[in-house]
């Protein structure tokens, strides 16, 4: 009999089981697993495969151990939920729903089933339903959220996993919303609102607030004064968690003045129906929207149409950001939407100044104009005044020779002083064309190194005294 290595695990069988049965070692801890295959020969090297692949990976990050195998999809989901609940996000009611939509696809899978190739057949699914890519990509945070949560769980909980799969994410590029309303426009689908949705939505319009900062505004509040009023946004409220003041000041003013009228003492809220808080108005707006002919119009529109409004009126991005509630400049360039209108007006202002400045003299003289000038002997400088000044004065102030150096006669040169000279001249150029020529080297090789007549030192001084004292490399 083979004697058993120590650390190989071993195989066994249980009592009243029908499986083979794996035993290894995981960091100190015996692990003990089903294989899911029966207790027969041969499936015997079947099951000693998976025990080496067990081994191979126990006590390493990558280790997959069986209770991995035994957490649900549903298991995750209520992770998800329950950490929703924990942070109090705003947002439970629409996790909910996106869970409800995962459950019909991966409700009661093992949450190791749940990998890339299954994440994208579903993806291909949504979109043959029609989802946007934007719906699908709400989903998958949620599906990546879960996985997360249940990674980062300490080691031991029976709800832990080891690894995660890739969530590959949709392109939502095409997807930007870039509807607005104009002014009249506005004024066309609020006539056709009720009179609460109708100041709700005018509310919105003027503030560019989100649809649930309105809907959950409360009198608490709001301060009115002789000179107006502000509005203080609470951070609990506020979508980013950050809270805000509104100068309540013109038509919003008279808005909430009138809403000031209506007010009851049985309900807290600013905006309200007959005492009870405004809910789900959606087909009430998509119904005023088709009535005014425009179809199709979002009441977020209100909000990018806000924001426009503020830049058109000439307030800095910065104040416009603390008004809409816009944290980065980024989010903020998103809602400050473009449209031909702006563009058009863009390239009139830019015709109207070509125009205006066509009539101006040239700052720069043609080049044809100043070369007819040289001909007929003129001095042009075509950079303009200030150069010709410039030299002028730089003329004037150059230095003079004193008058030593002015009554000083150079001396003569005499007959002897050219022959040493073109002497000195012939010999250092014949001593330069035997080292080009390849004058035999150090090594004996013609044209290797630097050739040094005898009597002659190496290096450097060897060179500088071979090419008659010069002092610079060649």
């Amino acid at each position: 009999m083979a004697r058993h290595v120590r650390g190989t695990g071993r195989l066994f069988r249980r009592s009243q089981s029908p499986f083979w049965w794996l035993a290894y070692y995981h960091r100190g801890k015996e692990v003990r697993e089903s294989s899911r295959l029966e207790a027969t020969p041969a499936n015997r090297s079947k099951v000693e495969k998976m025990l080496r692949e067990r081994t191979r990976q126990a006590g390493t990050p990558q280790f997959t151990g069986p209770a991995e195998y035994r957490v649900t999809f549903d298991d995750l989901a209520a992770l998800h939920l329950a950490d929703y609940r924990k942070q109090r996000r705003r947002s439970l009611r629409d996790a909910e729903r996106i869970v409800r939509r995962l459950t019909e696809t991966f409700g009661g899978w093992p949450a190791l089933d749940v990998t890339t190739q299954a994440i994208e057949q579903y993806t291909e699914a949504r979109q043959a339903a029609g989802a946007q890519p934007a719906t699908i990509n709400r989903e998958l945070s949620a599906l990546r959220h879960m996985f997360r949560l249940a990674t980062k769980r300490n080691a031991g909980d029976p709800l832990r996993l080891t690894t995660r799969p890739h969530v590959p994410m949709l392109d939502e590029s095409e997807n930007v919303r870039e509807g607005f309303v104009e002014p009249a426009d506005f004024e066309a689908i609020a006539a056709h609102l009720p009179a609460d949705v109708a100041d709700v939505a005018r509310f919105a319009y003027l503030s560019a607030w989100r649809r649930g900062e309105v809907l959950t505004l409360e009198w608490r509040r709001v301060r009115l004064t002789q000179d107006g009023g502000t509005i203080d946004l609470s951070a609990r409220r506020s979508k980013n968690k950050k809270g805000r003041t509104l100068p309540l000041r013109g038509p919003l003013l008279d808005l909430i003045q009138q809403r000031a009228s209506m007010r009851r003492l049985d309900c807290p809220l600013v905006f309200h129906r007959n005492g009870q808080p405004i809910r789900d108005f959606r087909r009430v707006w998509a119904n005023a929207c088709r009535e005014s002919g425009y179809a199709g119009t979002l009441f977020h529109d209100l909000r990018r149409s806000g924001v426009r409004n503020l830049i058109r009126s000439g307030v800095p991005q910065a104040v416009a950001q603390r008004i809409s509630g816009h944290r980065t400049a980024a989010t903020f360039a998103r809602y400050n939407i473009t449209d031909e209108s702006d563009l058009a007006d863009a390239i009139e202002r830019v015709g109207a100044y070509v125009t205006e400045r066509r009539g101006e003299s040239p700052v720069v003289e043609p080049l044809r104009a100043a070369a007819a000038a040289q001909e007929h002997g003129h001095h042009t400088d075509t950079r303009g005044p200030s150069a010709s000044r410039a030299r002028a004065a730089r003329s004037q102030t150059a230095v003079k020779p004193s008058a030593e150096e002015g009554n000083r006669t150079p001396k003569p040169l005499r007959a002897a002083d050219f022959e040493s000279a073109a002497s000195a001249s012939s010999a250092t150029s014949a001593r330069a064309r035997t080292i080009a020529q390849g004058a035999p080297g150090a090594n004996g090789v013609a044209g290797a190194g630097w050739w040094r007549p005898p009597g002659r030192p190496g290096g450097r001084a060897g060179v500088r005294a071979t090419l008659g004292g010069c002092h610079r490399p060649c």
